[in-house]
């Protein structure tokens, strides 16, 4: 009767976490979890090459949005602003050596230091104005140069 028991809890707690897996989070769910950039999937999937950390792999898919089939859906932007607290960067060793050894290969990347503000890149349109931001605390050096190779134009067209 227990092993009976305990198979009911399991199978229970598989179908709820599958249930789970298939919900779509609310835009402040996931700009609380760091995901408002990645509007597209295929973002989450590429995001899934670098972090092998399903749980955050899930909530990348839950706040996704189906890819289309054009072309012209993979969204590149003309700039990016790496916001962060001086204050703070002590807790982010990886921000720092991207700033440091790192940045001056991204002409159209600008730091910006704002207080109190967790590490995030703010994505530009081609006037210069707020698209998308996307938290980074947690994020390798190279999975920020990775992710502005292909999201970001590397040089101004100005």
């Amino acid at each position: 009767m227990y092993y009976y028991a305990m198979g009911l809890v399991l199978l229970s707690a598989f179908f709820i976490c599958f249930a789970q897996a298939d919900q779509h989070l609310s835009t402040k769910q996931c700009e609380n979890l760091g995901f408002t950039g990645l509007a597209l999937c295929s973002d989450c999937h590429t995001f899934a090459e670098y972090i092998k950390d399903q749980e955050l792999v899930s909530d990348c898919l839950k706040c996704c949005s189906e890819d289309s089939d054009d072309a012209t859906s993979k969204v590149i932007y003309s700039g990016a602003i790496l916001e962060v607290c001086m204050r703070k960067l002590v807790f982010y060793p990886e921000i720092v050596g991207f700033i440091e050894e790192e940045k001056d290969k991204f002409p159209t990347v600008k730091v910006q230091y704002a207080f109190n503000s967790p590490p995030k890149l703010i994505l530009l349109d081609d006037d210069g104005q707020l698209k998308e931001t996307i938290r980074v605390d947690n994020w390798k050096r190279e999975h920020i140069m990775q992710f502005l190779r292909e999201k970001v134009k590397p040089s101004s067209d100005i």
